[in-house]
């Protein structure tokens, strides 16, 4: 993926979505990136992670330490080999506390992705604040926190018990082409090496808007994000109800980006995302997408993966404590852990259970695609296009351009018959 002269090399069609500022993203994040630095795939770390550290040291409004991003830079780092990259999400919030030039200059990351939402919401990132310290300290830090946790009624019905949580909301962009092509600009000239854009489930100016302004750019990758996507921080109804569907969406991207491809426009090398999960889905997304569509983008996928893994290390280490039965039963539960023993020999005891898990997770789908693959006789991803693909149903037929079943292929079929 990437522009000519900066291509992204990686070692499967499929990458992990952004992980930001949430509690799951910063507990499961260690395990994510081991594994998909050793998949070989791109890795994204979210939105607000700077902002949310608790540690984080600000100057002027501008971030100039952050031990969380420090860390989850580092683990991916010490085990990279050489395909994806690291890039850091930039929102509003981002950009105003200067996190991009802190995570390009200090902390050497090769690329920044520019945030527009997701499939999950068309709103700001929002998390949970547990405390009242918490709560003051985001707001402190010039977040919108409700409820407002500097109202001393708030603070009251707070210590009786009233209120037990506040939200952390990021303000919301508005985009216009200038604006947005002068940022790509003084994002390269920062010095990020690429720069990306992940839009959401919008309506299809929004996503006609994102394809013209990526492509007057020249930017390096466009995910678009369907519902229902996210990695669990939007309320449950938004992430799987509020958005355009993948199928949808996907359709009107692939429509777009044929009209500017036949104008002669550059087109950026796209990713489609939300909802998907295994091998045929990734199969379909690629196809349906061809040949604009280079990858697929998934997060609560992976994070579940990491989870599974995770739970069932921390069951073995119950049952066998953390000698040499310990091993011996990682090896038994999950099928890629031998795969990576062999690899890495002692260094196999720093690899988690959770990147166990991934790895184990994304070996299943690279090899599902394969096997897909194969029996469509299409031996490399370029070859998958449109025509891998049949419409179950008349609308399916009207929403994505593919034929219907029953007229599929008909003309061949109508040579062999004579």
């Amino acid at each position: 993926i990437g522009a000519e002269d900066r291509k992204i090399k990686m070692k499967v069609p499929f990458f992990t979505g952004a992980l930001g500022s949430t509690e799951i993203a910063r507990v499961n994040w260690e395990g994510t990136a081991i594994a998909v630095a050793i998949c070989g795939a791109v890795l994204i770390c979210g939105e607000n992670v700077c902002g949310m550290d608790p540690n984080a040291e600000f100057k002027d409004g501008r971030v100039i330490k952050s031990p969380e991003l420090e860390r989850r830079i580092k683990v991916y780092k010490d085990w990279y080999e050489g395909y994806g990259t690291m890039l850091v999400q930039a929102n509003v919030e981002d950009t105003r506390l200067g996190v991009p030039e802190y995570a390009v200059d200090k902390l050497g990351v090769e690329g920044i992705e520019i945030k527009w939402g997701q499939g999950a919401k068309d709103i700001g990132g929002e998390v949970k604040l547990p405390t009242l310290e918490r709560a003051l300290q985001l707001k402190q830090r010039k977040y919108i926190v409700n409820p407002d946790p500097e109202d001393p009624a708030i603070q009251e019905a707070y210590k009786a018990g009233g209120i037990r949580e506040f939200e952390r909301h990021s303000r919301l962009g508005m985009v216009e082409e200038e604006s947005f092509l002068r940022e790509v600009e003084r994002l390269r000239k920062i010095g990020a090496k690429y720069v990306t854009l992940k839009t959401g489930a919008y309506k299809a100016s929004d996503l006609a808007r994102a394809i013209k302004f990526a492509s007057e750019a020249k930017i390096d990758l466009l995910t678009v994000d369907g519902a229902g996507g996210g990695t669990a921080m939007s309320p449950w109804r938004m992430m799987n109800e509020w958005g355009i569907p993948t199928v949808y969406l996907e359709s009107l991207l692939y429509k777009f980006l044929k009209r500017l491809d036949e104008k002669g426009e550059f087109i950026p090398s796209c990713a489609i995302a939300g909802g998907i999960a295994l091998e045929d889905h990734i199969f379909k997304a690629i196809a349906l997408g061809a040949p604009y569509v280079k990858a697929i983008c998934m997060g609560r996928a992976t994070l579940t993966a990491a989870m599974v893994g995770k739970t069932q290390g921390q069951l073995l280490q119950k049952k066998y404590g953390k000698d040499k039965e310990y091993q011996e039963a990682l090896l038994r539960t999950f099928i890629g852990a031998i795969e990576l023993k062999e690899k890495y020999g002692e260094d196999f005891e720093r690899i988690p259970p959770a990147a166990i898990g991934i790895y184990t997770y994304y070996d299943r789908l690279a090899t599902g695609l394969r096997q897909l693959m194969a029996g469509e006789r299409k031996f490399a991803l370029k070859y998958i296009d449109r025509n891998d693909l049949v419409a179950l149903t008349r609308e399916a037929a009207d929403v994505s351009g593919i034929p219907y079943i029953m007229e599929a292929d008909m003309e061949e079929a109508e040579k062999i018959l004579g």
